[in-house]
């Protein structure tokens, strides 16, 4: 017996199938069907009622669930008291938005491998709101994302920035007032799947602001680089640590009322590599710090 097998029984009843299970743990269904089958055969015992289609957890599988991950995160977390610094060993699955993928990301990635040098970091960027489903079903260990509207009482938020949204334009334009901005000039749209482009659409319709439509972008970094060669304009954060193609475009105030999003590190509340992730959070403060003092110079 393997802790895969415990690990992929947990996915099955984090994702209520084999095939979400599948994805979670990166192989096939069929793969998954015969792990099960080489669990119940050294146990001894059914814990899939088959009677239909889809597989389903029986009563007997569902009370073991708690016990195989009581099992995981027992063995996640073995060298504990060997080495006096868990969880430093091994692999960290960590989400982000997209829109830290081009400077926060990789530059706090640099200085925690920079600490622990036999860890193996695996990257997931993707929006928030599927960044907070692959946490909550335990595929993700951590997530760098947007406040959610709601943490529930098993998961952990952290959260580390505020950032304003402002309206980006290209270094050519040089009219200040953003409304006479976004009646002149075409509006580039950040998908509505993901809560910054909703937050801007509520932000327009607050204001009453009408704008001319040109082109919807799924994320924030080909956004910017349409704003950058001036094809639209487009309201979204002031991202605290841009990628060069971000920094270089102009960050105009939308003013007082203008929304905020929160950038924060979620997990589950049980995840056995908290302390990993605390060391991940001070690294990712450091370095948001290093460019707010950087910008301010």
């Amino acid at each position: 017996m393997t802790i895969s097998l415990f690990k992929t029984l947990i996915a099955i009843s984090d994702s209520g199938s084999f095939r979400g299970a599948a994805d979670i743990v990166c192989v096939t269904d069929a793969a998954v069907g015969q792990q099960m089958r080489r669990l119940e055969d050294t146990l001894g015992a059914k814990l899939f009622d088959r009677s239909e289609r889809t597989p389903r957890l029986n009563q007997l599988g569902k009370a073991f669930v708690p016990k195989a991950k009581a099992v995981v995160q027992a063995y996640e977390t073995v060298l504990d008291d060997l080495t006096g610094d868990p969880s430093m060993i091994g692999e960290l699955v960590l989400g982000a938005v997209p829109s830290t993928i081009g400077g926060l990301i990789p530059i706090t990635t640099k200085r925690l491998i920079r600490l622990f040098p036999d860890l193996h970091l695996r990257i997931i960027p993707d929006l928030s709101p599927k960044l907070l489903e692959q946490v909550e079903q335990g595929s993700l260990d951590a997530a760098v994302l947007s406040k959610p509207p709601r943490v529930q009482g098993n998961l952990n938020w952290m959260p580390f920035y505020e950032e304003k949204l402002v309206l980006l334009t290209s270094p050519e334009v040089t009219e200040n007032d953003p409304k006479r901005i976004l009646a002149s000039m075409p509006y580039i749209r950040h998908t509505r799947a993901a809560s910054v482009g909703l937050m801007a659409e509520e932000w327009l319709a607050d204001n009453k602001i009408k704008v001319n439509d040109s082109m919807e972008m799924g994320s924030l970094e080909n956004l910017a680089s349409m704003v950058a060669h001036n094809l639209g304009v487009s309201v979204g954060p002031d991202i605290c640590v841009p990628d060069p193609v971000f920094q270089k475009l102009r960050k105009i105030s939308l003013g007082p009322t203008a929304p905020s999003r929160m950038l924060g590190i979620l997990t589950r509340s049980d995840c056995s590599k908290m302390r990993l992730i605390q060391e991940l959070l001070a690294q990712v403060s450091i370095v948001v710090e290093q460019q707010a003092i950087g910008e301010s110079e």
